[in-house]
C-alpha cells in the first residue's frame, strides 16, 4: 500500500493517466467532421478565459466561432456543437474508467472504516467479543432503485467496465479499440425504458458485483472475526425497487412485478449453477463427484425453468453441500473446503430471491382504492363494514379496519384499473413468497404516509386481498415532508396501541421498519431543516418504539447529492449518537450512486465495509454523548431560520417561472432515462407539489446553482454572526459530529456551484433580482461555512475528493456553456413573433443532449 498522501495518489494514478489517455482519445476520428478533437481544447480555453473576463455563454460561443471557425456556415457551427457534446460525454466516461481502475490505490482498502481496521481496533481495545455479539444482530441493507439519475445505457456501462480493466493493465491495444467502440456507441435512448428494462439493467450489478462482494465480506467476517466457519447473521442484504415501486409510475403492473421476481430467481439460480459447475471440476473424488454432478444438473434445469416445482429447495441444497463439505473434511484432507463454503454462504445470503422486492404506492392511491373496495363490500350486504363507515371518525375507522376479515374471491368485479392492479399486486406478493421464499417480497411501503389510518387501510387490504390466515408482509410508512416527520411519533403510537397491529408486530419479531425520505424533505423544507427534522423524528420514534418494546428499523430514502440526503453517507451514520436506534442501516441507492459507489468489486466492497463500520462505530464510539441542551437549541434555531428563509424563497413569485423558463427542468422528461413520468400530475401547469425531487434537484445542478444543498444555511449562520453569538455555532461544530457532517456535505454542493455561468441572468429584466437572491445566499453560505470550519477553501479536509470534482467540473465546462447558450437561444426564439419552430427544435435538442454528460460527470456527488 502506498504511503503517499491520498491527493498525491490521486494525481499520480488518476489525473496524470487522464491527461495521457485523453490526448490519445482526442486524436481519434469519430465522425465526418474533421478536427473536432483539435478544436475542443481551443473551445475549452475560450470558455475558461471568457468566464474569467466576465463574458456570458453566448459571447463565449460567438467569440470561439469568430476566432477559429469564421468560415463555417450556421448549420456547420451547430453540427460542431453537437460533436463537442459527443466528445465531452466520452471524456467523462474515460475519467470514470480511470477513477474506477485506480480506486484500490487511491483509497486505502485496509484503512479506517474497513473491516480489517474494525477488527484490529476491537482487538486492541479487548472488545472483540462485544463486536461479535453486535454483528449477530446488526444489518446493512442497500436498496437499489430505478430512480433516473443515471444516463448511461447498459452498453456504455459495459465499456466503462472493460476500459477500467484495460487501463489497470495499461493495455493500449484494448484501450484504443474501446475508444473506437465508445465513439460509435450511442449515449442516449430513443425510447423510454420499461420498468422491466430498468430491473434487467440493475440485475447486472447483482450478478457481476454484489454476488461477489457480499460473499467476500461475509467470508471475511466468518473467518477473521468469528474464526469458526459457522453460519451467522447475514449482516448485509439487498433490496430491489424496479418492478415493485408503483409510486407515480403507471407502467408498473402486477405482471411486471411477477416478471421481475422471476428474473431475480432465474439470475440467482444461474449463479449457483455456475458455482456448482466450477466445483465439479475440482471435486473429482470418490463419494463426492457423483453428488456434485447431480446438484449441477438439477440447478442447470432449475435455472432454465425457475417455475418448476419439486426441483430442490434452498434448504435441501445447503444440506447436501454441508454433507459434501463434511465428507471432504473427513476423507479428502479438506481439499477445496473454502470453495464449497463460499457457495453455502452465498445461498445463505441470497436464497432463491437474490434481492427482496419492495412494493411501494402512494397513500392517496390506497385511500381511493380502499374506499372503492369498502363500497363494494358494503353493497354485498355480508360485509363486516357498517353502511356508515365513511361518516365515522378516524379512530372508529381504525378500530373496524383492525378487525376486518372480509373476502374478495373475484377481483374482476371491479372496473377501475387502479383498484384491480392494487389488489392483484397483493396477490402477487403471495405468489412471489411461494416461489422465491418469504424474503422474495415481504415489505409494502406507503409513500406520503400522513396518518395511522393510511397504515391501517393497507393492513386491512393486505388481509382482505390475500393474507387472511397469516400476514407475512411488513407495512412500512414513509414520512417525507417536514409536517409528516413531526407527526410521525404520534402516528406510530396510535399503531403500537392498536391490539391487532401490535399482535402483527409480535409475529414479525417486534420490529417496525419506518422509512424517512430525504429527497422530498429537502424539496419541502430546505437542506438544514430536512436533515434536522429527520434526526429529531428518529430520536422521538426511537423513544416511542422502545416505550412499547418495539425495535425501530430506520430506512432512509437517500439520493446521490447532499441535497437529496447523499454526500458522505458513512460519515452521517457514524455521527448519529446514542439517542437513535442503530441496529440496522437501510438506504436507497440509485442511478449514478450505484455505478460510482458500488459499480466495481473494489468500490462495492470498500463502500459496503464503510457502511457496516459506520453503524458499528456509532455503537462502539467512546464518546457517544447526546447533544447538549445548549447545542440542541442552537441546532434547532439554525434549522428554523433556514426553513423560514427557504420557504420565503420557495414562495417567491419568480420561483416556479425561473425553474420553468431558465432551467432545464422541462427537458428531463425528454431524456428517456427512466420509465417514470417526471412529474406526478398530467396538468400542463407546473405545480410545486407535483415536482419530483430528482428533476428538481437536477435542474438546480445543471444551472450550477445547487440551491437545495445550501439555501438557507448562510442566512441561518449570519443571524448568529450579526448577534455576536457566532461562538455558539463554532461550539456546536466542535461538539456535534452530526452538524459537522451536515456542513461538510453542504460544502460539496457549494464546490459544484459556478455562478459565472449564469451571471448574465443578473441583468435579465424579469429574473435579475431573483438570480441575485440566490447568488447572495451562495456567497453568505460559502463565507460563513469557511468561517465556522476554519478552512481556507471549500472541502479543504478532502483534497482528493475536491480534486476529482475539479477535474469533472473542468471537463464539462464547455458542455455547460453550450447548454446555457442553447437555453438563451430558446428564450430569444420563443419571444419572436414569427416563431422559427425548426430552429427552436434544434436548440432544444442541444439542451436535452447536454443534460447527459453534466449529470454523469457528477457521479462523485454520492
Amino acid at each position: 500500500m502506498s504511503v503517499e498522501p491520498k491527493l498525491v495518489r490521486f494525481k499520480q494514478n488518476v489525473l496524470s493517466k487522464y491527461q495521457i489517455y485523453n490526448s490519445i482519445f482526442m486524436t481519434l476520428p469519430f465522425d465526418t467532421i474533421t478536427k473536432t478533437g483539435v478544436l475542443l481544447p481551443l473551445f475549452h480555453e475560450t470558455c475558461e478565459k471568457g468566464f474569467k473576463n466576465g463574458d456570458d455563454p453566448t459571447t463565449i460561443v460567438d467569440t470561439f466561432f469568430k476566432k477559429y471557425q469564421a468560415r463555417r456556415s450556421k448549420q456547420s457551427q451547430i453540427n460542431l456543437l453537437f460533436r463537442f457534446i459527443q466528445y465531452i460525454e466520452r471524456q467523462v466516461v474515460l475519467f470514470d474508467a480511470i477513477e474506477d481502475a485506480a480506486f484500490p490505490i487511491v483509497n486505502n482498502m485496509e484503512g479506517i472504516g474497513t473491516l480489517r481496521n474494525l477488527k484490529e481496533t476491537a482487538n486492541s481495545d479487548n472488545r472483540l467479543e462485544e463486536l461479535r455479539n453486535y454483528l449477530e444482530e446488526f444489518k446493512v441493507r442497500i436498496v437499489l432503485t430505478a430512480h433516473p439519475t443515471q444516463f448511461y445505457p447498459g452498453s456504455v456501462l459495459g465499456i466503462i467496465t472493460d476500459l477500467s480493466a484495460a487501463i489497470k493493465e495499461n493495455n493500449l491495444i484494448d484501450i484504443n479499440n474501446l475508444f473506437g467502440q465508445l465513439g460509435k456507441t450511442p449515449f442516449f435512448k430513443r425510447e423510454k425504458p420499461t420498468p422491466y428494462d430498468e430491473a434487467v439493467s440493475l440485475v447486472w450489478y447483482l450478478e457481476n458485483v454484489f454476488y461477489k462482494s457480499f460473499s467476500e465480506i461475509y467470508n471475511y467476517i466468518q473467518q477473521n472475526i468469528y474464526d469458526d466457519r459457522k453460519r451467522h447473521n447475514e449482516i448485509i442484504n439487498i433490496g430491489f425497487w424496479p418492478g415493485g415501486d408503483r409510486d407515480g409510475n403507471p407502467f408498473v403492473k402486477p405482471d411486471t412485478t411477477i416478471k421481475v421476481a422471476r428474473k431475480l430467481k432465474q439470475s440467482i439460480l444461474k449463479k449457483y449453477y455456475e458455482d456448482l459447475k466450477d466445483l465439479r471440476r475440482k471435486l473429482t473424488f470418490r463419494g463426492v463427484e457423483d453428488r456434485i454432478v447431480k446438484l449441477e444438473t438439477i440447478m442447470y434445469q432449475y435455472s432454465l425453468n425457475p417455475d418448476a416445482e419439486d426441483m430442490i429447495s434452498a434448504r435441501d441444497l445447503v444440506k447436501e453441500l454441508l454433507s459434501i463439505r463434511d465428507h471432504i473434511v473427513e476423507e479428502h484432507q479438506s481439499l477445496y473446503y473454502s470453495e464449497i463454503n463460499m457457495v453455502i454462504n452465498r445461498i445463505h445470503l441470497f436464497g432463491y430471491y437474490f434481492a427482496s422486492l419492495d412494493i411501494r404506492q402512494d397513500s392517496r392511491i390506497h385511500d381511493a382504492v380502499f374506499n372503492t373496495v369498502i363500497d363494494h363490500l358494503i353493497s354485498t350486504g355480508t360485509s363486516s363494514f357498517p353502511d356508515n363507515y365513511h361518516d365515522l371518525s378516524e379512530a372508529e375507522q381504525i378500530e373496524i379496519l383492525s378487525k376486518a376479515d372480509d373476502d374478495i374471491p373475484d377481483l374482476d368485479v371491479f372496473e377501475d384499473e387502479m383498484v384491480v392492479n392494487t389488489l392483484k399486486t397483493i396477490r402477487c406478493i403471495k405468489d412471489i413468497q411461494n416461489s422465491n421464499g418469504e424474503r422474495g417480497a415481504n415489505r409494502y411501503i406507503i409513500s406520503n404516509n400522513q396518518t395511522a389510518l393510511n397504515v391501517m387501510q393497507l393492513f386491512a387490504m393486505l388481509k382482505i386481498a390475500g393474507f387472511k390466515d397469516e400476514l407475512t408482509v411488513d407495512v412500512v410508512p414513509l414520512f417525507e415532508t417536514i409536517t409528516d416527520l413531526e407527526n410521525a411519533p404520534a402516528v406510530m403510537e396510535q399503531l403500537y396501541t392498536n391490539p391487532a397491529y401490535k399482535a402483527h408486530l409480535a409475529k414479525r419479531g417486534n420490529k417496525q421498519t419506518i422509512m424517512l425520505g430525504f429527497s422530498d424533505g429537502t424539496k419541502d423544507g430546505g437542506y438544514l431543516m430536512a436533515n434536522w427534522g429527520i434526526f429529531k423524528a428518529k430520536e422521538l420514534l426511537t423513544a416511542m418504539s422502545r416505550k412499547y418494546d418495539i425495535t425501530a428499523i430506520f430506512f432512509d430514502g437517500r439520493g446521490g447529492p447532499p441535497a437529496r440526503g447523499g454526500g458522505k453517507t458513512h460519515q452521517f451514520y457514524s455521527s448519529l449518537g446514542p439517542t437513535i436506534e442503530d441496529k440496522e442501516v437501510q438506504i436507497t441507492i440509485q442511478g449514478q450512486t450505484i455505478s460510482s459507489n458500488f459499480g466495481t468489486l473494489d468500490s462495492s466492497r470498500y463502500n459496503l465495509e464503510q457502511l457496516i463500520s459506520s453503524g458499528l462505530f456509532n455503537r462502539f464510539s467512546k464518546n457517544r454523548i447526546p447533544m447538549s441542551d445548549e447545542d440542541r437549541e442552537v441546532m434547532n434555531d439554525l434549522a428554523e431560520t433556514s426553513y423560514q428563509t427557504y420557504k420565503d424563497f420557495k414562495n417567491h413569485p419568480m420561483f416556479i417561472p425561473y425553474l420553468e423558463r431558465m432551467s432545464t427542468l422541462k427537458y428531463y422528461a425528454k431524456t428517456n432515462i427512466g420509465s417514470r413520468p417526471s412529474k406526478r400530475s398530467k396538468s400542463d401547469k407546473l405545480i410545486f407539489s407535483d415536482l419530483r425531487a430528482i428533476p428538481f434537484v437536477g435542474s438546480w445542478s445543471q444551472l450550477k446553482q445547487n440551491v437545495p444543498g445550501f439555501f438557507g444555511v448562510g442566512t441561518a449562520l449570519k443571524k448568529y454572526e450579526d448577534n455576536n453569538e457566532f461562538d455558539k455555532v463554532e461550539q456546536l461544530y466542535a461538539n456535534s459530529k452530526f452538524f459537522k457532517t451536515l456542513l461538510e456535505n453542504s460544502m460539496m454542493s457549494l464546490t459544484k456551484s459556478f455562478f459565472d455561468l449564469t451571471k448574465y441572468m443578473a441583468d435579465d429584466p424579469e429574473f435579475g433580482d431573483f438570480w441575485k437572491i440566490i447568488f447572495e445566499e451562495y456567497k453568505t453560505s460559502k463565507r460563513l461555512l469557511l468561517k465556522v470550519t476554519g478552512y481556507k477553501g471549500l472541502m479543504e479536509n478532502e483534497p482528493a475528493g475536491k480534486a476529482s470534482i475539479d477535474v469533472r467540473e473542468s471537463i464539462v465546462l464547455p458542455l455547460l456553456t453550450i447548454q446555457q447558450y442553447a437555453l438563451k437561444r430558446v428564450q430569444e426564439l420563443s419571444r419572436e413573433e414569427n416563431l422559427d419552430t425548426e430552429q427552436l427544435a434544434i436548440f432544444e435538442k442541444i439542451v436535452t443532449r447536454s443534460l447527459f454528460g453534466n449529470i454523469n460527470a457528477s457521479r462523485n456527488s454520492a
